[in-house]
């Protein structure tokens, strides 16, 4: 069936529940696992920064790698083998796409925040738009 899974993250509690899902799922198929996070790239909007666009980025990659790394303490914890990826990306989906892509991952796993009415519009949904954007199978946590 499925031999490789990607697992997006944000370190939101919803995306916690879908790495702890897929990753139980993994371990059911015996599959291998990339965990992917996607650093969105900073641009400032203003001429009255307070931290410089770099020091912004630094932060911001910490975070993700924060993210990966309690994505490799439950994976440990549950006795399944990870590699983890990040990527700076314009857009979430982009990223999730292409390490899928990458990766040769044959299933995509990711929350979906539920995101509707005028918030889902100003927002976006990046789950939405992996499922339009990829030929991959999508398997989305609520």
């Amino acid at each position: 069936m499925f031999t490789h899974l990607l697992i997006a993250t944000d370190g939101s509690e919803l995306s916690h529940s879908a790495l702890k899902g897929g990753l139980t799922l993994a371990k059911a198929l015996q599959a291998r696992v990339t965990v992917y996070c996607a650093v969105i790239q900073y641009l400032p909007t203003t001429e009255f920064v307070v931290e410089s666009p770099q020091e912004i980025m630094t932060q911001l990659e910490g975070l993700a790698d924060q993210h990966l790394a309690e994505a490799q303490t439950l994976a440990n914890s549950l006795g399944v083998t990870i590699e983890t990826r990040k990527s700076v990306e314009f857009s979430a989906y982009e990223g999730i796409i292409e390490c899928a892509r990458t990766r040769e991952c044959d299933l995509i796993l990711m929350a979906s925040h539920g995101r509707r009415g005028l918030t889902g519009l100003i927002l976006g949904s990046e789950t939405q738009k992996v499922l339009t954007h990829t030929k991959i199978p999508v398997l989305v946590f609520r």
